[in-house]
């Protein structure tokens, strides 16, 4: 599945209202939500896994976890750049 919010900037969706992102976000399941919430920070992050798992009020060990589950699908996910 294709998630339509993913293709927002993120100034884009810093300027929407909550009632404005709600319906971006139906049809859509959490757990892909939340693959979407955990790679977008990763890329912001530059692949940093500790910055992203601060910014997403995780620990390092269950931001990993999610990783190796998305690698596990197949997902791209966001390497390290210094």
């Amino acid at each position: 599945m294709t998630i339509v919010y993913a293709a927002a900037s993120a100034s884009a969706a810093q300027s929407l209202a909550p009632n404005e992102i709600v319906p971006l976000l139906i049809g859509a399941t959490v757990g892909e939500i939340e693959r979407e919430l955990v790679l977008q920070t990763l890329a912001r992050c530059d692949g940093n896994r500790t910055r992203a798992a601060r910014v997403l009020g995780l620990s390092v060990r269950t931001l990993r976890n999610k990783i190796r589950i998305y690698a596990a699908e197949g997902i791209d996910v966001p390497a390290y750049h210094d």
